[in-house]
C-alpha cells in the first residue's frame, strides 16, 4: 500500500435481515493513509489526556467524516470532515463543534486539526 492510497472500508449492505458487505466496492470519499495518521495522533493525545475516549469513521458519496466522542452513547464533540467539493473555495478540511460551529477550515489538514489542540488559557484581567 502507499502512503496517498485511501483506506477503503466496506459498506454494508441489508439483504434480508443479513448485513452483507459489498468488497472492493469504492462507494465514497475516505481518508488516506497520512490524513488519518494525522487525525490518529491528535486522537491518541486527546485519549491519553483522558478528554477522548471513541470515535467513529464515516465515508458518505461527498464527504469522509470521523467523529470523536466522549463516551459512546453521547452525540459527537467534534467531526473533522474531508470535503474535496470544497476544496477550491475554503479548503477541503474542516473542524466542526457538537453545535455546528465551524471552528477551523483550511486547505491544510495539519493546521485545521490545531484547532483541537488548543488548551485551556488563563485570562488575566
Amino acid at each position: 500500500m502507499s502512503e496517498t492510497e485511501p483506506i477503503v472500508v466496506p459498506l454494508a449492505r441489508q439483504a434480508g435481515g443479513d448485513t452483507q458487505f459489498e468488497g472492493g466496492r469504492r462507494g465514497g470519499i475516505a481518508f488516506d493513509r497520512r490524513e488519518l495518521s494525522q487525525i490518529l495522533d491528535v486522537y491518541g493525545r486527546k485519549v491519553a489526556s483522558g478528554e477522548w475516549r471513541d470515535y467513529a469513521i464515516d465515508t458518505l458519496k461527498e464527504k469522509a467524516v470521523f467523529s470523536v466522542f466522549r463516551r459512546a452513547s453521547e452525540v459527537p464533540l467534534y467531526r473533522i470532515e474531508k470535503a474535496p467539493k470544497l476544496s477550491r473555495r475554503q479548503g477541503a478540511y474542516s473542524v466542526i463543534a457538537a453545535t455546528g460551529l465551524i471552528l477551523k477550515r483550511g486547505h491544510d489538514l495539519g493546521r485545521v486539526l490545531r484547532a483541537l489542540d488548543r488548551g485551556l488559557r488563563l485570562v488575566e484581567a
